[in-house]
């Protein structure tokens, strides 16, 4: 609803201070209301005659044939020749939308020499994948995938968009659905279908973490939602299907790329790719003081696994974000997850609850941690873990 200003208007300038963004000024007198409304209201409660009021907003008809719009669509991301774990738990999800629709599943590939990837897309569930190949595309840039995308979506017309909640898909995600007037929802940690409508149901946090909202897309096309990584499991791969490539003709040209790859610098090593990682060893609070990530990352290093890190940790500067591990962090899902000195608060327990084994070690026996955990040891970390150290070392000679 639009705020608008009446002829009653007295000048006064009551609105002008009250306006919390600076959107209102005077004008030949008369209150002006700029771009710069957010329609909060504060100034109609203000004005003392009343010459402030909501007016109402023309409803907007959306021209569109959502009939012509079907199948499910996965991006499948791939970096330096490897799909991402993402694009393949999205498939098998993707397959559960499609069989419950009716349609078909498709996987899109965009890069350069990737054709060999579409074996694997087919095994994780796929009908169909969309191929496009160009020295363009050796390396993500956000002009040419994001013109290549909107290409596809507007000459085949898919119903449903699943794409990773990686750096990479969450720039891509937003700037497709704006070029093709949709919507979409960002990091969903479930994926339904709406019985009442047979509608998409994204499901995601909502205000910290307190509540799940569910969003559905009613008018436009596609529908289209991130889903982090590690929230689904992938699906077994069923290496005798097979499926249908459709190879697509890139248009776009290098001159269209704005950006220019210069180099790669690789900060982030395979201590910290926790994403991938079929163990992690996470450190908090607990562990008293910075140093004593040493046990952490030693472990780690010995079970060839990934380091992770509580909010709690990185907020206090003992290590990167890239380590986070939570609900504004990176969601995770290794086969074995130890979790060192870390409480339990929800938000952290959200980014990891898709471990397969939970391995917690605190010195507090009441600890929410443990009500979650697998195995728990009650005790002091930096005596527990260079004992679990050695022992795994000794294992791993035999």
């Amino acid at each position: 609803m639009a705020v608008l200003v009446t002829p009653e208007c007295i000048g006064c300038g009551a609105c002008v201070s009250i306006c919390p963004f600076g959107a209102i000024e005077m004008r030949d007198g008369k209150a002006d209301i700029t771009d710069a409304c957010t329609q909060c209201g504060a100034c109609i409660d203000t004005c003392p005659v009343g010459a402030i009021l909501r007016g109402k907003e023309e409803a907007k008809e959306v021209a569109i044939d959502k009939d012509a719009y079907k199948n499910v669509w996965v991006y499948i991301e791939v970096v330096e020749g490897k799909p991402k774990n993402v694009g393949f738990e999205l498939l098998g999800e993707g397959r559960k939308l499609a069989d419950a629709k009716g349609e078909k599943l498709a996987g899109v590939l965009i890069g350069d020499k990737v054709e060999a990837v579409a074996q694997n897309v087919f095994a994780a569930g796929a009908d169909l994948v969309y191929l496009v190949e160009a020295p363009e595309f050796a390396h993500y840039n956000t002009d040419g995938y994001t013109a290549t995308f909107v290409d596809l979506i507007e000459t085949y017309k898919p119903s449903v968009i699943l794409l990773g909640a990686t750096n990479d898909g969450r720039d891509l995600g937003p700037r497709i659905a704006c070029r093709v007037g949709t919507g979409l929802t960002a990091d969903c940690t479930g994926l339904g279908i709406d019985e009442a409508t047979g509608l998409v149901a994204w499901t995601r946090p909502a205000f910290g973490g307190n509540i799940m909202a569910t969003i559905l897309c009613p008018e436009h096309r596609p529908q289209m939602g991130t889903v982090r990584p590690s929230v689904f499991k992938k699906p077994e791969p069923n290496p005798t299907k097979t499926g249908e490539i459709i190879k697509v003709a890139s248009k776009v040209k290098a001159e269209d790329i704005r950006t220019r790859m210069i180099d790669i610098m690789k900060v982030c090593t395979a201590s910290c790719n926790l994403e991938e990682a079929e163990i992690i060893v996470s450190g908090g609070r607990g562990l008293g003081k910075p140093e004593n990530f040493c046990y952490v990352e030693e472990l780690a290093n010995v079970l060839g696994g990934a380091v992770g890190a509580s909010r709690a940790a990185v907020d206090a500067g003992w290590k990167p974000h890239m380590h986070q591990v939570g609900q504004t962090g990176k969601t995770v899902g290794p086969r074995i997850y130890f979790a060192c000195g870390i409480s339990g608060a929800i938000q952290h327990l959200a980014g990891m609850s898709s471990s397969d084994i939970v391995i917690a070690i605190n010195k507090d026996p009441d600890a929410p941690i443990f009500k979650m955990a697998d195995y728990g040891i009650v005790g002091d970390l930096t005596e527990v873990l260079p004992i679990l150290t050695e022992e795994f070392k000794k294992i791993k000679a035999n």
